[in-house]
């Protein structure tokens, strides 16, 4: 389930002047961001923003600004050069990865297929 969230980021900020007094108070102009993000994605990162005291918009916020201070993403995006298949892994890594599969195949965070079919349609 996809969830709609919006976000305030600061884009500019406008300082009002008293000529008697200096500085009386800056203003923030604000823009919204509309994502749209798996619902379990969201949760698991608000989860550990809360843990760290972030609200999501500073986070999101500094990741913006880590945007524009790297002129790019801030951590590099790349394709394996390995597709993630049978052939291209080693026996422990193939157990591994089966280990896990049976462990969430077993795990009680099941969805019943009917259910997720009828929630889609």
């Amino acid at each position: 389930m996809l969830t709609f969230i919006v976000l305030q980021i600061d884009i500019q900020k406008r300082i009002i002047y008293n000529n008697e007094r200096g500085v009386i108070m800056a203003k923030t102009k604000t823009a919204n961001v509309n994502c749209r993000i798996s619902e379990d994605i969201k949760c698991k990162a608000e989860d550990i923003l809360t843990k760290m005291g972030l609200p999501r918009s500073v986070a999101i916020d500094m990741f913006y600004r880590q945007i524009i201070m790297n002129n790019g993403l801030p951590f590099p995006v790349t394709i394996p050069e390995k597709p993630f298949v049978r052939e291209n892994m080693t026996d422990e890594e193939f157990d591994a990865m089966m280990t896990r599969g049976i462990k969430e195949a077993n795990s009680t965070d099941l969805y019943d297929v009917d259910k997720v079919f009828d929630e889609l349609t």
